[in-house]
């Protein structure tokens, strides 16, 4: 499991290594003390520089001075550039093999060192997030090591609803469909009618073939945004792929989705009469309206009017290329 988190910062942390030295340089401080932040500020710069094996060579000297956190409590996000620093030197495709084993598991110590011994609430929640991401399908697949992390992670910011998303997609890649559905419920509670956790309980339902569910949380997400003609459109595109793809499909649901399908296309266009992909998504649904139509004049109509929309898409295509548009 693959999950975005914020990107580390460390230009802060260089701002306030740069402000520790010109404070200690007073001659206020102990030789610990000052040799901490210089290790921080060499170990930084190398990180900066992607040198991996120089940084985590420094942080693990910055850690070793912890008595001098006391004076500088900043310097505990040591923990967590140690952590990363032999996060990246880690490649899951040589696990077996034991130097490269001993990078991620000293990873995941310095994480859980750095969510334990960092005062500031968002440190401790990068390391956790790290923490999880190291238990994750992608590096050593331990769900039931992830979960509790991600449980302090939602005890620690129980109103985001992206912490207990995080859960839910742990839970699904699980096979706990179940707790997953829990979870994104509980997304849902703490922040209702949040656009962003409404796509993500439509593209669970969608990936569990669940249908009624996902169009129900699509058509949510588009009514929270009106004047967003995006949400329409991609309601339409959910109806139109059931529509044509779905052979299991009464003539009769076939037809409903259809309609339901241009509907929502309509009222994209009704907010901006330019919109190239609902165009072109009408257009397939009229000519798959025109399939169940049994009067000819009727399926005349519906494909002269996509033949206009096909037209008018593929004329600003042409117009775009040529720069003429």
């Amino acid at each position: 499991m693959t999950i975005r988190f914020r990107a580390v910062p460390v230009a802060a942390v260089a701002l306030v290594c740069g402000v520790g030295l010109a404070s200690a340089g007073c001659g206020r401080y102990s030789w610990n003390t000052l040799s901490a932040v210089k290790s921080f500020k060499d170990a930084n710069l190398a990180y900066q520089q992607k040198d991996w094996k120089k940084a985590a060579e420094k942080y693990e000297e910055v850690v070793q001075h912890e008595g001098a956190f006391a004076n500088f409590p900043q310097l505990a996000t040591a923990y967590f550039f140690l952590g990363n620093s032999y996060d990246q030197l880690y490649k899951p495709t040589k696990q077996g093999d034991a130097t490269n084993d001993a990078y991620i598991q000293k990873a995941i110590a310095n994480y859980r060192k750095g969510a334990d011994k960092n005062a500031d609430k968002q440190w401790k929640k990068s390391c956790l997030e790290y923490l999880a991401a190291a238990y994750g399908s992608d590096k050593l697949n331990d769900p039931a090591k992830a979960e509790p992390v991600y449980q302090e992670i939602i005890a620690l910011e129980p109103n985001e609803p992206q912490n207990y998303i995080a859960l839910a997609k742990l839970y699904e890649d699980a096979g706990r469909y179940d707790d997953a559905e829990a979870q994104l419920q509980k997304a849902n509670s703490v922040k209702p009618n949040d656009p962003t956790v409404l796509a993500s309980m439509a593209s669970y339902y969608n990936r569990q073939g669940d249908f009624p569910k996902t169009i129900a949380a699509l058509e949510q997400a588009a009514a929270v945004e009106p004047n967003n003609p995006e949400g329409y459109h991609r309601v339409g595109v959910f109806y139109q792929d059931k529509a044509r793809q779905d052979f299991r499909l009464t003539p009769a649901q076939k037809r409903e989705y259809i309609l339901k399908g241009i509907e929502m296309e309509d009222k994209a266009l009704s907010l901006n009469p330019d919109y190239m992909d609902a165009m072109t998504y009408k257009n397939i649904l009229l000519r798959l309206q025109a399939g169940t139509e049994k009067d000819p004049a009727k399926q005349k109509q519906l494909i002269d009017d996509a033949d206009k929309l096909r037209n008018k898409v593929m004329d600003a295509q042409k117009r775009k290329q040529t720069g003429k548009g």
